[in-house]
C-alpha cells in the first residue's frame, strides 16, 4: 500500500500506479452486492437475470480474445479507453432503464449485459499487459508479483467501501429512521449511478496510460495481423498441456463460484438476511481480500499450479455443500468464503500465464483465459438457469433455489474428482510456475 502511494519499487513507473486505480475503480462497483435483486425489482425474474448473465458472457465470448489480440497489435491503451468509454454507455443504460417495463426493460437489460461484456472483453489482458510490460526487466517476475498483490488489496480496500455504500443506499429505510426518507425507486438507482461516476474516473485513468508496444504501421496491417496472434496464441494455449490444464481447472471453480456471487443478493434473502446487510457483507470479503494475496502467493510457492488448484477445488466443494443446506444467517458464513475462491483462482492463473508468455503475446494470452472462463461461466449460466426451471416445475417457486444449490454442489464434487484424475493421468513435467 504504502510504496504505490510513494511511488517506489514497481510504483515509480507511471503504467503500474495507474493499472492499480483503474481495476479498483473499474471492479469495485457498488451494486454488486444487490446486483440479482435490482435486476427482480426491476421487474425480471430469477430465470430472466440468470439468463441475462449468459448474454453478458457470450458478449464475451465473441470479443475476448479478438480484443486481446488487437491489444496487442494497435495498443493496450485504445483498448482501455474504449473499455472505458463502454463502461459510462453500460451504467447510463440500467440509470434510464423503466421499472416494469415489460419487453422494453428487458432489452435495456440485454443491451446492458451486452456493453458490460464488451467492456470486460476490451478491459481484459489489455490493463494487466499495459501494466507488467512497463517495468524494467530486471526481477520483473518478482516486481508482477508485488504489482498483483497490491492491485489485490486495493480492490479489497475498494470493495470495503464500495461493498457498504451499495448496501445503505439501496435499502432507504435506515434513513427513514434518521427522519430523512427518500423515494424507494430513488434509492434503488443511487448505487448505479455511483458506479457511473466510478466510470467516469475509469476513462480519465485510461487516457493517462502510457503505451507499452511498438507504433503500428497502418491499421489494415495491425488488425489482420491480430487474427494471425489470435489464432496462434489460442492454439497454443489450448494444446500447450500444462497451460490447458491450469485452464481447465481454474474455469471449473471460477464458474460455479462466480454464478453465486452473481445470485448472492437472492442467497442473502433466503437465508432472511435484511438488504441493509448486503454492502456490510460484501465489505466483510473485502476484508477477507486484502489478506488473500499473501495466502495464495504462499501456496503458489509451495505447490504446483495444478496442485494450488485442486486443493482450491476441494476447499470450494466444502462450501457448496455447507451453502446448500440455506442455513437462517449461519449460511452466509460458507457463502462469503466461496466468493473469495475468486481471488485466489485469479491470482493463480494470473501468476502461472504471465510465466509462460512473451511480450508479444501477453494480452492475448489473458484474453484466451477470459474467453475460456467466460465461455464457462456462461454455459454454467445457462445450466444453471435451465436447473431452476426444472426446480420450479418439480416443486413450489420457494423451494426451487435451495434445491437447485443441493444439485449443484453434488455436481461439483464429481467434475473436481474427474479433474483431479484426469490432470493426473496427463501431468507432465513441471512447467515453469506450474
Amino acid at each position: 500500500m504504502a510504496s504505490i502511494l510513494h511511488r517506489s519499487g514497481p510504483f515509480e513507473e507511471r503504467n503500474p500506479r495507474l493499472f492499480v486505480w483503474f481495476t479498483t475503480l473499474y471492479n469495485a462497483r457498488a451494486y454488486y452486492p444487490i446486483l440479482a435483486v435490482f435486476f427482480t425489482d426491476l421487474g425480471l425474474s430469477l430465470d430472466q437475470y440468470v439468463l441475462l448473465n449468459a448474454v453478458w458472457a457470450a458478449s464475451i465470448f465473441l470479443l475476448e480474445v479478438p480484443s486481446g489480440a488487437l491489444a496487442d497489435t494497435l495498443g493496450r491503451k485504445r483498448l482501455l479507453v474504449f473499455s472505458a468509454s463502454v463502461m459510462v454507455v453500460e451504467m447510463g443504460v440500467l440509470l434510464v432503464a423503466p421499472k416494469d417495463g415489460g419487453w422494453v426493460l428487458f432489452s435495456l437489460c440485454v443491451l446492458n449485459r451486452f456493453l458490460s461484456g464488451a467492456s470486460e472483453a476490451a478491459a481484459s489482458g489489455a490493463d494487466e499487459a499495459i501494466a507488467y510490460d512497463a517495468l524494467p526487466e530486471t526481477n520483473r517476475a518478482a516486481m508482477w508479483d508485488e504489482v498483483l498483490a497490491a492491485a489485490m488489496r486495493w480492490r479489497a480496500a475498494g470493495f470495503l467501501v464500495a461493498m457498504t455504500l451499495g448496501g445503505f443506499l439501496y435499502d432507504p429505510s435506515w434513513l427513514e429512521k434518521l427522519g430523512m426518507g427518500i423515494p424507494v425507486d430513488l434509492a434503488h438507482r443511487l448505487p448505479v449511478a455511483l458506479v457511473f461516476l466510478q466510470a467516469l474516473a475509469c476513462l480519465f485513468i485510461a487516457l493517462r496510460f502510457e503505451e507499452t508496444r511498438r507504433a503500428p504501421r497502418t491499421e489494415g496491417h495491425e488488425c489482420a495481423g491480430a487474427w494471425k496472434l489470435t489464432l496462434a496464441t489460442a492454439k497454443r494455449a489450448l494444446t500447450t498441456r500444462s497451460i490447458a490444464i491450469v485452464l481447465l481447472g481454474a474455469v471449473l471453480i471460477d464458474a460455479v463460484a462466480r454464478n453465486f456471487a452473481t445470485l448472492n443478493s437472492a442467497y442473502y434473502r433466503l437465508i432472511h438476511l435484511p438488504e441493509w446487510s448486503f454492502g456490510l457483507i460484501g465489505s466483510l470479503i473485502a476484508v477477507g481480500n486484502w489478506f488473500l494475496p499473501a495466502i495464495a502467493k504462499r501456496v503458489n510457492q509451495s505447490l504446483s499450479t495444478t496442485a494450488s488448484l485442486i486443493a482450491a477445488g476441494g476447499v470450494t466443494a466444502v462450501l457448496l455443500v455447507l451453502v446448500a443446506p440455506s442455513w437462517p444467517f449461519a449460511g452466509v458464513v460458507p457463502a462469503m468464503l466461496l466468493m473469495m475462491m475468486l481471488g485466489f483462482v485469479s491470482f493463480t492463473v494470473s501468476r502461472f500465464l504471465h510465466s509462460v508468455a512473451t511480450s508479444s503475446e501477453r494480452a492475448t494470452l489473458l484474453s484466451v483465459k477470459g474467453l475460456v472462463f467466460n465461455l464457462g461461466y456462461g454455459a454454467y449460466s445457462l445450466a444453471f438457469s435451465g436447473l431452476l426451471a426444472a426446480m420450479r416445475t418439480t416443486g413450489s417457486d420457494a423451494s426451487a433455489f435451495p434445491r437447485a444449490l443441493a444439485w449443484q454442489a453434488g455436481g461439483f464434487v464429481v467434475a473436481l474428482l474427474v479433474f483431479a484424475l484426469f490432470a493426473g493421468a496427463l501431468r507432465d513435467r513441471k512447467p515453469p510456475g506450474g
